[in-house]
């Protein structure tokens, strides 16, 4: 967890702020925007389902109802056209599928036939390459509506919509306009209603033929090849319309059923023509130009790119998945190894303990006048022999006056001019008197046995840094609690999974302790990125020291209050984090402890500080989508069985912490609320770093609010009273 740094000019800032910000924004619009669009190609969304049952027949015309299948409404007109005798016109509801049309494509041209696909919008949207070989092989194509409803329920502005739609699918994928129509649910001219009946001129005044059939094979059914068969031949030679399915479900027997009908009937003297070839009339095609043939290709290219980013993101959904629980089951794993390995009677961390050495305790502060008095005050009840030396980096607000006024034994400052907080700490060390130096913030309160915890492990001579146990003191708002609990659950479970992996990615900058010797050998703190303390310990890392986690050693800092404090905090630690990670990105091919670190520790960082927070996201990406379009249970059950998991991790570590679990009342709000701001500013952080931008070093507004360990505060005002 990077710490707080002073201002500083920026180097280079792009792209500009409101940019940044705004793009992750339309990132995710567009993400939501092509899952919507998945969806209803997909007929999730605007779906009707809806199918009429029989009506009266009384206002249809007797000669449509004892007429052919073609029915011609077009001008005004009520006419029906029949298909002459020994022509047969077969056609395809449906598709295209993606298996089953191109097996019946095969066959069609394996016995040199023709037919004619009605096809609907979504799937010719989805399958473009199908429908142009349908064109090129010399079939023909009808519409049969974008989302497959049942018309008699629509509204003409909805079915004017239907077929727009499906028209503007047929233009992107074969570039051909048809005038030929099927409505979904429809058979034979004797079966139109005084419901279906409306539709079908209103269709016609909209310039399309309705082709309904003469013959249904019934093939939906799967009732056996030899009984499609004889559905689908006509009696006495007669000329028909017979109704086939290349979609919607198993069409093996209607292959197969093909492969013997065709040459069958054949034999009797059959022809297999397209509509407009067995009426002898001009084609339904009209070819497509200019802005209608653009279009419609957008359009397919939207579909198209919708439907592999769709799939991308399940990919994505399913690896967020993975990570969250390798996460989780690895800090309950290996917390439990680490508890109960420094839990146990008579733990040392080495043979030189205790460790009982002065500390010295660099406290770099820049305009921290409101927080100061706070946390000097804190370290002087240590009970461990400490020094403390504040940096005062160039503040405006009187800080090091206040810290000379109080005239406390023991305390030293340090003035520089603004140089940053890395600045600062390196003029701490050189000014520090002793070996082992303590570094906290100017906001943080120590508690009285902090120090003396913190500093244990360097019994151990090879350890060269520790991390101590940053907590959260203004828990008591709602924003504040969403950061106790990543404190808690996250943070200190995290440290404890890599302290007994040996990775330990990041000292705080709350409250972290380092061998003077070990910082030496790593040339101190390093202004090469914004996140000076994880890049401190990669480096310690690399050059062979043990990096270990102090849970005992607690201090308590005022986390920000408000969105826009807490953004630019994370910001600046996404960011920073990053930066460490490919400044040390070496490590990974070297050998030794650097090598170790690099395949184990920076692997580790990656997936669970980078890529899974930037996944997260997904998570109620799709819950929304679930909610709304459905399936909605298996969503919502799917949500809340990844939110136990997480509260079950949330329960154990502040079980650990010994925290009261109140605060977790509000964790399915961190998980819709908070997740989303962390995705942003970490999305913010990858635009800023590939676009090459440097982001600049800021200083959050602190309000002092934290003046005490909340056990010491407590007893403070019962003396008082």
């Amino acid at each position: 967890m990077p710490a707080r740094t002073n201002h500083r000019s920026p180097r280079r800032l792009m792209p500009p702020l409101r940019l940044r910000r705004l793009l992750p924004l339309v990132l995710l619009l567009a993400m939501m925007a092509m899952l919507m669009l998945r969806g209803y190609v997909h007929s999730e969304i605007l779906a009707d389902h809806r199918i009429r049952a029989e009506a009266p027949a009384d206002r249809v015309p007797r000669q449509i109802l004892d007429g052919g299948p073609v029915v011609d409404t077009r001008g005004g007109r009520a006419t029906s056209l029949d298909v002459p005798d020994h022509r047969i016109v077969l056609t395809f509801d449906d598709g295209p599928d993606p298996k089953w049309t191109p097996e019946v494509l095969d066959v069609l041209k394996k016995h040199h036939a023709h037919a004619v696909f009605f096809i609907t919008g979504t799937m010719a949207s989805r399958y473009p390459d199908l429908v142009q070989r349908m064109v090129d092989e010399g079939h023909e194509i009808g519409l049969h509506t974008f989302n497959h409803p049942d018309l008699s329920y629509q509204s003409k502005r909805r079915i004017d919509w239907e077929l727009t739609q499906n028209q503007l699918a047929l233009e992107g994928a074969a570039g051909i306009r048809t005038s030929l129509f099927r409505p979904p649910y429809s058979s034979s001219a004797d079966a139109l209603d005084n419901a279906s009946w409306p539709v079908t001129r209103y269709v016609g005044s909209r310039g399309y033929l309705t082709v309904l059939t003469t013959a249904d094979s019934e093939d939906w059914r799967r009732p056996g090849v030899r009984q499609i068969i004889r559905n689908a031949t006509p009696k006495a030679g007669r000329g028909a319309i017979v109704l086939m399915h290349d979609s919607g479900g198993d069409r093996a027997q209607t292959v197969r059923a093909l492969d013997t009908y065709l040459p069958g009937l054949r034999k009797q003297g059959y022809a297999f023509q397209n509509l407009t070839e067995a009426l002898e009339a001009p084609s339904a095609h009209t070819p497509v130009t200019g802005a209608d043939l653009w279009k419609g290709r957008a359009w397919v290219f939207l579909v198209t790119t919708a439907d592999d980013l769709t799939g991308v993101l399940v990919v994505g959904l399913a690896a967020i998945g993975v990570l969250v629980l390798a996460r989780f089951g690895l800090m309950l794993l290996l917390s439990a190894v680490h508890t109960r390995r420094t839990r146990r009677r008579g733990f040392t961390r080495g043979p030189d303990a205790p460790v009982t050495a002065p500390v010295s305790v660099l406290v770099p502060a820049y305009n921290e006048a409101k927080c100061i008095e706070n946390t000097v005050r804190s370290l002087m009840r240590s009970e461990h022999p400490i020094e403390v030396v504040v940096i005062d980096d160039g503040s405006a607000d009187g800080t090091a006056r206040i810290v000379e006024d109080l005239a406390l034994p023991g305390v030293r400052v340090v003035r520089q001019h603004n140089a940053g907080k890395p600045a600062a700490l390196n003029r701490g060390i050189a000014n520090a008197r002793h070996d082992l130096i303590v570094m906290m913030d100017g906001d943080t309160v120590f508690e009285p046995a902090t120090v003396g915890e913190l500093v244990q492990p360097f019994a151990d001579p090879a350890v060269g840094a520790v991390a101590g146990n940053a907590k959260v003191g203004n828990k008591d708002t709602l924003i504040g609690a969403w950061q106790h609990i990543e404190y808690v659950m996250g943070f200190n479970l995290d440290r404890r999974m890599y302290d007994v992996l040996r990775c330990m990615p990041t000292i705080p900058g709350a409250v972290g302790a380092f061998r003077r010797s070990a910082l030496n050998r790593v040339g101190g703190m390093s202004d090469d990125t914004l996140a000076e303390d994880t890049d401190i310990t990669m480096a310690l890392h690399r050059d062979g020291w043990k990096v270990v986690y102090a849970e005992k050693a607690r201090a308590w800092t005022e986390a920000p209050e408000s969105v826009q404090q807490l953004w630019s905090q994370r910001y600046r630690w996404c960011y920073g984090t990053m930066q460490a990670i490919w400044k040390h990105r070496r490590a990974v091919v070297e050998k030794g402890p650097s090598g170790r670190f690099g395949r184990v520790g920076l692997p580790l960082v990656s997936l669970f500080m980078v890529l899974a927070p930037l996944l997260a996201p997904l998570i109620d990406l799709f819950l929304v989508y679930g909610l709304l379009f459905g399936p909605t249970g298996r969503t919502v059950a799917a949500w809340f069985g990844v939110l136990a998991v997480q509260a079950g991790c949330a329960a154990y570590a502040f079980v650990l912490d010994r925290e009261r679990l109140t605060p977790l009342i509000s964790l399915p709000l961190q998980q819709i609320l908070y997740r989303q701001l962390m995705y942003v500013v970490l999305l913010q952080s990858w635009i800023t770093a590939l676009t090459g931008g440097r982001l600049r070093w800021q200083k959050l507004r602190r309000k002092g609010q934290v003046a005490a360990p909340p056990g010491e505060s407590a007893v403070a005002e019962r003396s008082a009273a």
